[in-house]
């Protein structure tokens, strides 16, 4: 009884990984009696760079990656001037271009992967946000873009391509600490870094909306401390999060499931294990049946532009799964979705 039990114990398709380090780390900020930006931001912000390698002081905390992308954009200038971003990503992308007035320009995706295709780029292009899809970052040719280029690293922190960390290789790089990300503040928040120090000084003032003597708009788009103590905490554990994903991803490419992957020069992170399959429903169904939740990554409805222009788009809509892959995810766990996945392919 205890053992069939155990082996029907519901499996989500996300779940975060928390313990006693964030819990104590909040608590501290709660007998602080400071829980509003403060100290603890201004340290994460410092670790992020550490993180990166990037010189202190090179890194904004603010409310959530959404918000990072319209800053970002702000940042640019971007009002009124084209903005690319594919048709394949969530609609964040294209809500912040909304917001700051941009005009989106949307591109289709590459045949042999789910990133945007950089390449057919239209030269009048003012600004590219390119997204690092499911943990598989692209190589972007600054040198021969003629645009700003944002990097959307929000599933792909801890990736390199050619040695250098994802967002790092274009003007700007912006980051999600959402519950379902590699890694989270506490449900929200999000990060944007960049080498421009004139982009930094302009962002952190625009982030310090309140009691300032001008008539300059702002917004209060600020990270709490209880966010950034979480986050603290979460990204000293950052290195064995991804450890213990690619462990995972390892186990599922050994019993031969077909996973997204990508090239040599490219270091992921294991953001997602996306399953290429002509079985979608069948698959899926059969996983619900045995209480373990996967899903369609990124479903036809929520494609930024129409099937007829973009298929490439709709293609990767009509051929994946994601299957379940965080680091609390035990080796038994594993065992039983691969038992499943194999009986149906």
């Amino acid at each position: 009884m205890c053992k069939k039990s155990m082996e029907e114990k519901p499996i989500p398709h996300n779940r975060p990984t928390l313990g006693v380090e964030e819990e104590k780390a909040a608590v501290h900020v709660l007998k602080s009696g400071w829980v509003a930006q403060g100290e603890e931001v201004r340290q994460f912000e410092d670790e992020f760079c550490d993180f990166l390698g990037l010189p202190r002081g090179a890194a904004v905390a603010v409310s959530s990656g959404t918000a990072a992308l319209y800053l970002a954009l702000l940042a640019l200038d971007s009002k009124g001037k084209q903005v690319a971003f594919p048709a394949y990503s969530c609609s964040a992308l294209r809500n912040a271009t909304a917001l700051v007035g941009g005009i989106p320009s949307l591109v289709d995706s590459r045949t042999d992967s789910p990133n945007m295709d950089i390449g057919s780029l239209d030269t009048t292009i003012d600004v590219a946000i390119i997204p690092h899809m499911y943990g598989l970052p692209q190589s972007i040719s600054k040198g021969k873009m003629k645009c700003h280029v944002i990097e959307d690293c929000a599933q792909s922190l801890g990736a390199f391509v050619d040695g250098v960390p994802v967002g790092l290789q274009g003007d700007i790089g912006v980051y999600s600490f959402y519950a379902t990300k590699l890694m989270t503040a506490g449900g929200q928040g999000g990060m944007i870094v960049s080498t421009d120090t004139a982009l930094i000084t302009e962002l952190k003032d625009y982030r310090l909306f309140d009691r300032r003597n001008d008539t300059k708009i702002r917004f209060n788009f600020q990270m709490t401390d209880l966010q950034a103590a979480i986050g603290r905490a979460q990204l000293r554990k950052f290195p064995e999060f991804l450890k213990r994903r690619a462990e995972i991803y390892h186990q599922y490419k050994l019993a031969n499931l077909p996973l997204l992957d990508t090239v040599q020069e490219i270091q992921p992170v294991r953001f997602r294990a996306i399953l290429q399959t002509a079985k979608q429903n069948e698959i899926i169904a059969a996983l619900k049946k045995n209480h373990i939740t996967s899903v369609i990554p990124l479903q036809e409805w929520e494609l930024l532009g129409g099937k007829e222009r973009f298929v490439n788009a709709f293609n990767w809509t009509q051929s994946t799964i994601s299957l379940p892959i965080y680091p609390s995810l035990s080796d038994e766990e594993v065992k039983r979705i691969i038992h499943v996945v194999t009986d149906h392919l």
